[in-house]
């Protein structure tokens, strides 16, 4: 990421060169309403409603995850906000602060997409090659 109003976010699967697949459609945010403006939009005549995917786990990508990675940014490029990775982290708490080890049970990205409901944004996420888990949550606007 880059400039915050112009430049690609990058797919957070690491060492995936998404640029190399027919999967990259960069997400910028030129243009975009702030997301605390409404949480839900209209799309024809349908609403919809901005969802995150956290995505737990962490191993060293293949030619075949790198693959099925690609497919699924394809498949979901039409309700795709934004996609983010997550490199390194502390976890601040009354007792100090620790680094993050990157491993199964890390969160290692998200996704913000759009879809209708929870049940049809968990249907989303089911179709993601993840690695451990994903975790779906409705993002609500304050």
């Amino acid at each position: 990421m880059r400039d915050r109003n112009s430049e690609p976010l990058l797919p957070f699967v690491p060492g995936f060169d998404a640029s190399r697949t027919a999967a990259y459609r960069p997400v910028t945010r030129a243009g975009r309403r702030p997301m605390s403006v409404r949480n839900e939009s209209t799309r024809g005549e349908r609403k919809v409603k901005r969802f995150m995917l956290l995505h737990f786990g962490f191993e060293k990508p293949t030619p075949e995850i790198m693959a099925a990675w690609g497919k699924w940014f394809d498949s979901v490029a039409d309700r795709t906000v934004e996609h983010g990775g997550l490199r390194s982290g502390r976890e601040i708490s009354q007792s100090g602060t620790t680094d993050l080890p990157m491993g199964m049970d890390s969160i290692t990205g998200y996704s913000i997409i759009n879809a209708e409901s929870l049940e049809e944004a968990e249907g989303i996420a089911r179709e993601n090659p993840f690695i451990a888990s994903i975790r779906v949550y409705e993002i609500l606007a304050h």
